[in-house]
């Protein structure tokens, strides 16, 4: 697909825009004051695949939290910040990444100025963050709720606050709650500028309406070419947000480091216990960085004939496995060795 065309902001050692990898983003949700747990959460998330890492800064004590975390992780952090421009100078100073603002909410034009000059100088980028529960007054009152085109003109009018300032080392982040406004002010956004946008749908929900809320917007905006850099939100623990996230780039094509893993939903020809077998294994694909195919079929219907495009699969029999290459039969197992030489065919490719 072919990627809208952005700017390029850096944000640590990532560069985010058009022509560079979509990243992933989470939130550090630990208590702010228990640095230990952000520690310790930080580096999970890292782990887990995880690019950009944001963390709230409610008081001038969690300013310390920066130098903690980099100390032990080596990941780009970016600041969180809300209401006090103050606390994002300190960020700044204490080496943050990128500062994570609403300008409207920080102050007057001298508080902007400084927070903008701060920026500037450590070369530090800063994101807007515009959603549903944040808007003006007067614009809410303009549109009478949080539309597409109050979500928009908020965003725009930030932009103003900043480029008024001569800084456009910015990015946005334009968010709703709800999935069809996410995807439309996105797509209305993206053709009013030229700065990466970073995606999202905020207060998505628990795990599973998350990801459904999460997959159905970004997957929209992103196979349309719009999208630098994405959060799944889930009430859950955030490492979660990065295996969605990275399972919906790797659903449409924009994740070429992990295991593509399709599996059929079997029917009354299945003479295996495939659903067992298909969890297995994609647990045990989870962490194999290889861009490759693996399928897990259910018979010979829907084996090596439906799945020919597969680098390696298995299909089932009465109480037996095929596996199978590229559509090419190569050996018959038994259940209880099929993970075991699936992915040693795995780690031969």
């Amino acid at each position: 697909m072919q990627r809208r065309a952005t700017n390029t902001v850096h944000i640590g050692d990532i560069a985010i825009g058009s022509g560079h990898p979509i990243a992933v983003q989470s939130m550090l949700c630990a208590d702010s004051a228990d640095i230990e747990a952000n520690v310790a959460q930080t580096l999970a998330l890292k782990e887990a695949g995880c690019d950009i890492v944001r963390l709230a800064i409610p008081t001038m004590d969690d300013i310390r939290l920066i130098s903690a975390i980099k100390k032990e992780v080596d990941i780009p952090l970016v600041a969180d910040i809300q209401f006090d421009y103050r606390l994002a100078i300190a960020a700044v100073e204490a080496g943050i990444d990128k500062v994570r603002i609403n300008p409207g909410n920080i102050g007057g034009s001298d508080q902007i100025h400084a927070v903008v000059e701060a920026c500037r100088d450590r070369h530090i980028p800063i994101r807007i963050g515009v959603n549903s529960g944040s808007l003006e007054k007067d614009i809410l009152q303009k549109y009478g709720r949080p539309t597409t085109e109050a979500l928009v003109e908020s965003a725009l009018r930030h932009i103003h606050l900043l480029e008024d300032e001569h800084f456009t080392d910015y990015l946005i982040a334009i968010k709703s709650s709800d999935t069809i406004t996410t995807v439309e002010a996105n797509r209305l956004l993206a053709q009013k500028v030229d700065c990466p946008l970073h995606l999202g749908v905020t207060e998505a929900g628990t795990e599973r309406m998350g990801i459904i809320k999460s997959s159905a917007a970004l997957g929209a905006l992103l196979c349309e070419g719009i999208g630098d850099t994405i959060r799944v939100s889930l009430t859950a623990n955030p490492v979660r947000e990065v295996y969605a996230a990275r399972d919906i780039l790797a659903a449409l094509d924009l994740e070429r480091s992990r295991v593509q893993f399709v599996s059929c939903p079997t029917c009354g020809r299945c003479r295996v216990d495939l659903f067992r077998i298909a969890e297995e294994a994609e647990q045990a694909l989870a962490m194999v960085h290889k861009d490759i195919k693996v399928a897990i079929m259910g018979c010979a219907v829907n084996g090596p004939g439906e799945a020919a495009d597969a680098d390696i699969g298995i299909a089932g029999g009465n109480g037996e496995f095929l596996l199978f290459a590229k559509g090419r039969p190569l050996y018959k197992v038994s259940p209880e060795q099929v993970i075991f030489s699936l992915l040693d065919e795995v780690e031969k490719l």
